[in-house]
């Protein structure tokens, strides 16, 4: 491969942080947020609807509220992870519950997973990544160059 064909792309100091939880796991996800309360206020926080709304009204952190999950909230933080507007994904999902929107959901996984995006899905990999030194820094990571990959496949149709 070309050295042209990854882009560098740098997650600040202050990271974009999006906060989702299925119905079952919204407490356990507020109770991780009061947990690293101190950590989390230095970082802007999102979310879908009403886990966005729960969380900044019981731990009275400032969460921007996407729609919820079901009517497009994912979507809308996948579209954000595209934009480079978000750093890193915390979403407690429920592996024992059928969702509806699950196809949403796992559209969310791989957009995060194709942009390299650090993402959570349990309490315990949550607290390993809020708790890691590079949670205080820069970072840098490469990620495949789609712009140049897009105009190589529109020349070879």
């Amino acid at each position: 491969m070309l050295q042209d064909d990854f882009i560098t792309l740098t997650l600040e100091k202050e990271k974009n942080i999006a906060l989702i939880a299925h119905d079952n796991k919204k407490h356990e996800l507020i109770g991780w947020c009061k947990e690293h309360l101190e950590i989390l206020k230095k970082h802007t926080l999102c979310g879908t609807g009403t886990t966005a709304r729960m969380i900044t009204e019981q731990t009275g952190l400032v969460v921007k509220g996407y729609n919820s999950g079901p009517l497009g909230g994912d979507q809308q933080i996948g579209a954000k992870i595209v934009e480079g507007r978000i750093d890193l994904v915390i979403f407690f999902s429920d592996p024992l519950t059928a969702q509806p929107h699950d196809p949403d959901v796992k559209a969310l996984l791989r957009i995060a997973q194709v942009y390299d995006i650090p993402i959570a899905n349990t309490k315990a990999t949550a607290d390993f990544i809020i708790t890691s030194p590079l949670m205080e820094s820069t970072y840098e990571h490469e990620v495949v160059n789609f712009n140049k990959n897009v105009q190589e496949r529109a020349k070879s149709l």
